[in-house]
């Protein structure tokens, strides 16, 4: 393909990309953005018995090897880690099921 042709290409692209932008009402395209209360903030074994009181690494191990709280394994073997969902873990000890 030489250079003249995906010159063509790109402004192709570009006329269609500005007739997109001024179909409609001719406002300018609406934009979304996630809202900061579906953020999903995971936390590692340590830092989840950290956060409760009274609560031991064992008994946050032993509460996703039982599949009371949600969780994600990252890696494998000695190096993985086990992320655990922060609003499953405090759902769990207000008495809330996953």
């Amino acid at each position: 393909m030489t250079t003249t042709q995906k010159k063509e290409i790109l402004d192709n692209i570009l006329e269609l990309l500005i007739q997109l932008t001024e179909d409609g009402d001719g406002s300018a395209p609406q934009t979304t953005t996630v809202p900061t209360s579906n953020k999903v903030e995971m936390l590692t074994i340590k830092e989840s018995a950290a956060l409760i009181s009274g609560l031991s690494e064992h008994t946050v191990r032993q509460l996703v090897k039982q599949g009371k709280v949600n969780s994600v394994r990252t890696g494998e073997g000695r190096n993985g880690k086990i992320l655990v969902n922060k609003a499953d873990l405090i759902n769990y000890f207000n008495g809330k099921k996953v």
